[in-house]
């Protein structure tokens, strides 16, 4: 049977292999033409088409799996999903260091903390959880005083226990997370999206009702893949672009 054919990849050692070949491969599958093949090669010729081992493919394949841009079956093999969509999410990888630096330089208030219910919509990441610990606060340009942009967190109560509220008024979560609470962070996943400040969120930041704002959503992971804080923040859209740097 005949197998699709990806497009070559030069390998850039400074990201991780499994991550250039995800994306490299992603993009021959999105771009390829209707009369394509389905059927793709095995992980064997795969990874020899990439230069890379067979487990660095397999957790390739397993990140395209998961986006449902390829379907595995035992013997058969693996298929390009018919129905599969540009509109898929790309993951772009960047440092934890990185995210801490966009997160600072600004005045910090803390607004209040303590246990809340999860919210149904984040209960996939705190399985068999009912409760977190929430912290919300205000950030304020140093310089003007004006709101730009407000977060909420809900943290693993365990973790929780072990934060003092007074750093977060110094530092950014993720910060205190890592190098005050030791937490071992394995990765932080962002998402971005536009939306319209409802009346807590105008208030906050000091802008009419139905202003554009953009929402960002960050989980945080720790080494045993466990999701120990959610983030979510609303920021002034008349004062943040988010930009993405890629070197080739």
């Amino acid at each position: 049977m005949t197998t699709f054919a990806p497009d070559s990849l030069d390998l850039n050692r400074k990201l991780p292999l499994w991550y250039q070949v995800s994306q490299s491969l992603r993009a021959s599958i999105l771009g390829r033409s209707p009369e394509a093949p389905l059927r793709l090669p095995t992980e064997d010729a795969l990874a020899a088409h990439y230069g890379v081992s067979v487990l660095t493919m397999r957790q390739a394949l397993k990140e395209l799996e998961a986006e449902g841009l390829i379907s595995r079956h035992r013997r058969r093999g693996t298929f390009i999903e018919p129905s599969a969509r540009r509109g898929a999410p790309v993951r772009l990888l960047g440092s934890v260091d990185a995210i801490v630096a966009q997160q600072s330089g600004m005045s910090t208030e803390l607004l209040g903390h303590g246990p809340t219910p999860v919210p149904s919509e984040l209960s996939g990441y705190f399985p068999g959880m009912a409760e977190v610990t929430g912290f919300r606060r205000l950030r304020s340009d140093e310089e003007t005083d004006e709101p730009t942009n407000h977060a909420h967190n809900y943290v693993r109560p365990e973790i929780a226990a072990r934060i003092d509220p007074a750093d977060l008024t110094r530092w950014p979560m993720t910060k205190v997370l890592r190098d005050v609470v030791g937490v071992r962070i394995s990765r932080i996943t962002d998402t971005v999206e536009a939306r319209l400040a409802d009346p807590e969120t105008a208030r906050l930041l000091q802008i009419p009702l139905l202003s554009p704002i953009l929402h960002y959503t960050g989980i945080t992971y720790d080494e045993d893949g466990r999701a120990v804080d959610v983030a979510r923040i609303h920021y002034r859209g008349d004062r943040f672009s988010f930009t993405v740097s890629l070197d080739a």
